[in-house]
């Protein structure tokens, strides 16, 4: 139905339907399942969200102690009435933050695009919700949203780490929740387009370095990076403010970075902050080696 965004924010304006509608659509037609399996299908993954969430923010600790509790600690400062940033803000990469420790933590979630980037998009629908009061319908809604971005890069780019850096998977996970945002605070699908470029065009170049080849360290700051970054774009974008490079060009740039990144810096911990002195300590103290000596 939809190859890229154009075509996606096209289908959507010209049916007078929402991002969300026309993702639907497509999910029965290539599923060949019904609509109402569909919105089932996908009840089932904001559970799993939401049951991460509650978990991350109770407290967990990651097998190998490079992450845990940093969920609540963030929860306990928003408490204390002094933030700097927001507390909404802040909620949003508490959650986020929250979800990604429990990844680390070999706790189920659900890959938003990836694992690795799963904090971001379940972050930010926890935190709006109380601004927006959504109901169970619109929080689907919110997830097919993130879908459809997700999709077009998926389709035109990459999603994965290992093969385009941080930012075809934070980067990508950042655009499709600020798309969702703009959408359940009453946005048009043009201005879902516009969150998602002006959320994309600030994360290009960024690299997968994690530290002993885990997904823990940068990863979960990332992510909360990711949800701090995709709340402050959608609120550009619903201002009015539009990127001045399109959303398609955008996503093209992000997927051509990648394939010009060196290997070092796509999730081979050979690069970066992986391969700094103390990332390498932290590696060798988990594993018994440095990976960079193994060999």
């Amino acid at each position: 139905m939809f190859r890229n965004v154009a075509e996606l924010v096209e289908l959507a304006e010209s049916q007078n339907k929402k991002i969300s509608d026309i993702m639907i659509e497509q999910e029965v037609k290539v599923t060949n399942r019904t609509k109402e399996e569909v919105l089932a299908q996908m009840e089932r993954n904001l559970k799993v969200m939401e049951e991460a969430v509650e978990r991350g923010l109770a407290g967990v600790k990651s097998h190998s102690g490079l992450t845990g509790g940093d969920a609540v600690l963030l929860q306990k400062y928003i408490a204390t009435g002094k933030s700097l940033s927001g507390d909404l803000l802040l909620d949003a990469v508490s959650k986020a933050v929250a979800t990604n420790e429990v990844n680390a933590a070999m706790g189920t979630i659900c890959a938003t695009p990836t694992a690795g980037s799963a904090g971001v998009v379940p972050g930010t629908l926890f935190a709006v919700q109380n601004k927006l009061n959504p109901s169970r319908e619109e929080k689907i809604r919110f997830l097919f949203t993130s879908g459809a971005f997700g999709f077009v890069v998926a389709n035109n780019a990459s999603i994965s780490g290992a093969a385009g850096g941080c930012q075809a998977e934070v980067g990508s996970a950042s655009g499709m929740a600020a798309a969702a945002i703009v959408e359940m605070a009453g946005g048009t699908p043009s201005q879902c387009a516009e969150a998602m470029a002006i959320t994309l065009k600030n994360m290009l170049g960024l690299v997968c370095d994690p530290v002993a080849g885990l997904v823990e360290v940068p990863c979960v700051k990332r992510n909360a990076m990711g949800a701090a970054n995709a709340m402050v774009a959608a609120d550009m974008a619903l201002a009015g403010i539009t990127s001045r490079i399109p959303c398609d060009e955008v996503i093209d740039a992000m997927y051509k970075i990648g394939q010009t990144m060196p290997v070092a810096l796509r999730e081979t911990a050979m690069g970066g902050l992986a391969a700094t002195p103390t990332g390498r300590e932290l590696e060798a103290k988990i594993f018994g080696f440095s990976l960079d000596k193994k060999s």
